[in-house]
């Protein structure tokens, strides 16, 4: 069994073009160094696991984690950190825009220096944004406002997804990671206790040449609920937060739809509420699919199920915060707090019970999610496969 001194984390999702190129890559960089890859693959339909599973054959050094039914960077790459018992780790995105030939200085320097993290910079001389535009520029400086990070370590590029640790000092603080998002680097720092030692090694952040790009509207939820999670996840599920947030939209809108619909004369207020109620449900559940458990959304024909499954439970609660408040209301409660107790019941019911039946974690079929993959992943068992193959 080989000993390796630095092992180099992938996290991929649907990089089939670009991971072979990135593996020469580090062979023409890392010649000097022992190093291992573990590439994390969260199930691409692409094929990409398959692509490496088949290089692996010809390199002892490259391993690949195949994850089936779940998906996320964060999780992907401590996952990755966690299989090595190499003293250094390393995370890279496996798209081309890190600089591959920065990594022996970044090794070099925590190696060397006694230091528990190495950051590769886009922000300090000598490193560079590339040709990002001017509003993901002004993004990334907003979420290093956002994010606190100056409480552990002075960081120039706290967004940054390019990094080596120091082994030790990730399994210290691992329990306490969130897993949340994409923004493994800023997981790492705030679970730290106390400060960091970094240090920083400029890079010129590259475009992407092959595939799609992952960041949307999700990724930056997923930012802001990691932010949530270190300052409040010791008290409440911040899924539990999103699902109160989506219910209080819903109830502000539900209010302007009842007032609208009663500004009509020919609809009484029974029919105004059932209709408001109607359609703020159905809001909500698209709202909490797309955003509270959009690792476990349902699309197709489940989508359909789930809302009907969602509307039923939400039923129930209303029922139940009804009977609730005017209970405590006849108990003597003032009227306020007694609607508030009918509220906090509700919610807490609506969010259970939808989190055991409409978005439970379902197995799916491995015979349909064999077929919908087999032929981006079907390679012949005796055939090299090159960079340039596998792009084509």
């Amino acid at each position: 069994m080989p000993s390796y001194d630095l092992c180099i984390v992938i996290p991929t999702l649907n990089e089939r073009e670009n991971i072979g190129i990135l593996l020469e890559r580090l062979r023409n960089t890392l010649h000097d160094i022992r190093y291992e890859v573990i590439v994390v693959d969260d199930d691409s339909p692409d094929g990409t696991a398959a692509v490496v599973k088949h290089l692996s054959r010809t390199q002892d050094n490259l391993h690949v984690l195949h994850r089936i039914g779940r998906r996320g960077l964060s999780s992907a790459c401590i996952e990755g950190m966690l299989a090595t018992a190499a003293p250094y780790i390393a995370v890279m995105d496996a798209d081309l825009q890190h600089d591959e030939t920065v990594l022996p200085e970044m090794y070099r320097k925590i190696s060397s220096e006694d230091l528990d993290l190495v950051v590769g910079s886009r922000n300090i001389g000598g490193g560079s944004m590339g040709d990002f535009s001017d509003w993901r520029i002004k993004l990334s400086r907003l979420g290093r406002r956002l994010s606190g990070v100056e409480r552990h370590a002075h960081l120039t590029d706290p967004m940054s997804g390019f990094f080596i640790v120091r082994r030790s000092f990730f399994e210290r603080i691992a329990h306490r990671l969130t897993a949340i998002g994409f923004k493994i680097l800023l997981d790492v720092v705030l679970s730290a206790d106390g400060q960091v030692r970094v240090g920083e090694v400029p890079y010129h952040f590259r475009l992407r040449q092959h595939g799609q790009s992952k960041l949307d509207l999700i990724v930056g939820l997923e930012y802001l609920e990691l932010i949530l999670d270190k300052f409040i996840g010791s008290y409440v599920s911040v899924r539990f937060v999103l699902f109160c947030l989506v219910g209080t939209i819903g109830a502000v809108i539900h209010l302007l739809l009842l007032g609208l619909l009663l500004k009509v004369e020919r609809f009484t207020f029974i029919e105004s509420q059932a209709c408001a109620t109607g359609i703020v449900m159905i809001l909500n559940y698209v709202l909490n699919n797309s955003f509270t458990y959009r690792d476990r959304r349902r699309r197709g024909s489940a989508f359909w199920f789930g809302m009907l499954s969602f509307c039923i439970a939400c039923s129930l609660g209303g029922i139940a915060n009804v009977l609730i408040s005017a209970e405590a209301f006849r108990q003597g409660m003032p009227w306020p707090l007694a609607g508030i107790t009918g509220l906090l019941f509700s919610a807490v019911w609506n969010y259970g019970v939808t989190a055991m039946t409409t978005w439970r974690q379902a197995r799916r079929s491995a015979a349909l999610r064999a077929e919908r993959r087999a032929q981006a992943s079907a390679l012949p068992d005796d055939t090299p496969v090159t960079a340039t193959e596998i792009r084509h």
